[in-house]
């Protein structure tokens, strides 16, 4: 019977599923790596494959719905999407939360993974995806540049001293990069002073942004990162009683990794994800997008390096994790560093803080002589842990964690009626449990925690594969108005989870081969008051997407998305009148690669917005994009769009592509076309340059912006240079 089908395997290539042997090497597996090389055209050999480059922006163009706020840190996720590529996850050693925490596979096909690994053995090449059952060709397109076959971990001792597994590792660059906006800005021109030598507000440093990154890492392994920043408007100075060293931002970190018992080690500048992000979460979040189920669940990933640009979404201090069991890993950590807030002495001599703060500032702009007193006036202490626990199965998974937070002078909000639940004082101490659970095709998943306030917060959900076509999700949440996490982000309407319940239900169907259709319906409602809104409120979302992929490489989608939220009228009535304002959107989008050299990316995007029964306010842009491959060293593209809209609430947030690893975003408003050029110079092997210049052109507008960003004239253009030198 076995030589029948080795003579089945030898005759056409490949053995079906049903008859692989159970063995880590034969005929059939060798036929499916060589026979998938063939299929997948991302190597020219099978045994030695190279992966393809990561095409973070169409990545993230399918992750999110579509962008609808500035106010969102999403380069935190496109820093993470980077961090896996540098240091790619070895599917042959992943487990199961490691798996979860890429993001976009199902827990059908995490499942589907484990098991075929454990029946058959180390994948050969990743190339056998295609052999484990749901796995089609658009997976493994999407996870290829994220993922490696090759084993992770275990053999680092074998590889010689630390030291020198640094300077030999080939995942080792330094980037520098250069921006600056061509225009004079307001902010930067000379300004008249009066009789006691003070004028207007001004920037106090120069246009030019400036960024260095160095980092060299090993999967596994370690990673070792230094990260400098100077905004545009920012001074350069070494004023060592003032914390400043040069750049305004400086980041570092080391981090060790499989070390017998001691799993992680960081030192320096790290993030958390633990249970749901109900108390800690990193940048592994994505929120309500067009993927509606695999991104609804988070993975206890626990520690990682941080090495992204955002100046207040990570720890600074210490983290280790420690294996006490194989089944038990218990985590610590200790934050101490400087975050920027408006500090107040209090008028009242009998009020209950000498001095206070309103709130943390996030921008991280230090460009004016007020942005620089804000500067790290507050010191935050951060201290905490998690204790988890995972069967030997894989199957059930829980944990405890406490997230301990002091403050060195007070937080005491604007005595506002919707400020009356937020946090205040100087101590919070959040306590939480999170578990999930596998069956079959179903995970069930959530998390639940307390704040020193009393308040509560828990998240809980279910995802299921009702067929091999059909997954559904559901999610409940409820975040209470005293509810306060300092550090987390679960799913949530609000930009923060308190003050809000709601209910998700996610669908996603693949109907016949290359089509896919995914929906998702979001209700929420929030019990007390909000900025911006005097009443108590609720809404809904909801979304459809319908994505067709007619080659390999080659995506068409068009999607319909709908929200409807409370907001306070715009009348001059004394008392808050909040009233429905309804946000509706078109998006069509295609993605195509006609030839090997030659990319092509349109897109069409519409939407309408109107306040209770008031008229449509409207606003539309198309893009078109190119990318064409001039022999082997250089690469151009380009893009040219017009947009028109009728108010600022109908601006548009459109995807550009961008030097490699920067995020670009921008909101266009009015009338006018956005053209921008790329190219990407590949001097050697260790060398490469890019170079970028994009303009905004407006019409019937004699200004640009507003504040100390106002241009004169109807034109903006911003360029940027960035070098990568490989070691």
């Amino acid at each position: 019977m076995r030589s029948a089908r080795v003579a089945q395997c030898s005759a056409f290539g490949f053995a079906p599923r049903t008859m692989l042997p159970h063995t880590k090497t034969g005929c059939a597996k060798w036929r499916v790596a060589a026979v998938l090389a063939l299929l997948l055209p991302l190597a020219a050999q099978a045994q030695e494959y190279v992966r393809p480059a990561a095409d973070l922006d169409r990545l993230t163009q399918e992750l999110f719905a579509e962008i609808q706020s500035d106010q969102v840190p999403y380069e935190d996720l496109y820093e993470t999407l980077l961090q896996y590529y540098q240091t790619p996850l070895s599917l042959n050693s992943a487990s199961r939360e490691d798996l979860r925490g890429l993001l976009l596979l199902s827990e059908n096909q995490i499942s589907k993974l484990l098991e075929y690994r454990q029946q058959r053995g180390p994948l050969l090449s990743l190339y056998e995806l295609q052999a484990v059952p749901s796995f089609d060709l658009r997976s493994i397109y999407r996870i290829a540049p994220f993922v490696t076959a090759q084993a992770a971990g275990g053999a680092n001792a074998l590889r010689g001293p630390l030291w020198q597994r640094v300077f030999k590792e080939d995942n080792n660059a330094l980037f520098m990069r250069y921006e600056r906006v061509l225009q004079t800005r307001k902010g930067y021109t000379t300004a008249p002073t009066d009789s006691l030598g003070q004028g207007p507000t001004r920037y106090l440093g120069s246009p030019d942004k400036l960024m260095l990154r160095y980092r060299v890492s090993h999967a596994k392994d370690f990673s070792l990162g230094i990260t400098a920043e100077k905004d545009a408007g920012e001074q350069l100075l070494w004023n060592p009683t003032a914390r400043t060293y040069g750049p305004d931002f400086l980041s570092a970190h080391f981090v060790l990794q499989e070390r017998g018992k001691l799993r992680t080690l960081a030192v320096g500048d790290y993030q958390l994800q633990f249970g749901q992000g109900l108390l800690l979460s990193s940048g592994l979040q994505v929120g309500k997008g067009a993927e509606t189920i695999t991104t609804l669940r988070r993975s206890s990933v626990g520690v990682r390096p941080y090495s992204s640009i955002l100046e207040s979404t990570f720890f600074r201090g210490a983290a280790a994790t420690v294996s006490l069991s194989p089944t038990v890993r218990a985590t610590g950590f200790v934050s101490r560093k400087r975050v920027d807030a408006n500090v107040q002495q209090a008028a009242d001599s009998l009020a209950e803080f000498d001095e206070f703060s309103s709130g943390f500032l996030l921008t991280g702009f230090h460009r004016t002589a007020s942005e620089l007193a804000n500067r790290q006036t507050l010191r935050e202490t951060v201290a905490g842990g998690n204790l988890g626990y995972t069967s030997r199965s894989g199957h059930l998974s829980a944990g405890l964690t406490a997230v301990d937070t002091h403050f060195d002078k007070a937080i005491q909000r604007r005595p506002e009626l919707y400020n009356q639940y937020e946090f205040r004082g100087t101590h919070n101490l959040a306590l939480g449990a999170h578990y999930s659970y596998v069956r079959g095709n179903v995970l069930l998943f959530g998390e639940t925690a307390r704040s020193s306030s009393g308040g509560w917060g828990t998240v809980n959900g279910v995802l299921a594969s009702l067929a091999p076509t059909i997954d559904v999700s559901a999610l409940v949440r409820h975040y209470s108005r005293d509810f306060h996490t300092l550090y987390g982000n679960a799913l949530s309407e609000n930009t923060r989870n308190i003050n809000e319940s709601g209910l998700y239900l996610g669908l996603k169907l693949r109907p016949v081969a290359r089509w896919e259709v995914s929906a998702y319906y979001d209700q929420f409602r929030f019990p007390w008051l909000k900025y911006g809104v005097g009443a108590p409120s609720a809404g809904h979302d909801w979304l459809a997407r319908v994505a067709y992929s007619p080659t390999k490489t080659s995506l068409l989608y068009a999607q319909i998305r709908s929200r409807q939220k409370d907001y306070d009228a715009s009348t001059d009535q004394p008392a808050p009148l909040p009233v429905p304002t309804t946000r509706q959107s078109l998006l069509l989008y295609y993605d195509a690669n006609p030839t090997l050299i030659l990319g092509l990316r349109t897109r069409v995007q519409a939407s309408r917005y109107r306040e209770d029964n008031g008229p449509w306010q409207r606003g539309y842009v198309l893009a078109q994009d190119a990318s064409v491959a001039v022999g082997r060293r250089l690469r151009l593209t380009a893009r040219y769009a017009i947009f028109d809209t009728d108010s600022y609430d109908t601006r548009q947030y459109v995807f550009e592509q961008d030097v490699l690893y920067a995020f670009s975003v921008p909101a266009l408003s009015g009338q006018g076309t956005r053209i921008y050029g790329i190219a990407e110079i590949n001097c050697s092997r260790h060398l490469t340059f890019w170079l970028r210049l994009a303009e905004t052109h407006y019409r019937y507008q004699n200004t640009v912006g507003s504040g100390l960003e106002e241009i004169q004239g109807p034109r903006r253009t911003e360029f940027k240079a960035q070098v990568r030198y490989r070691f």
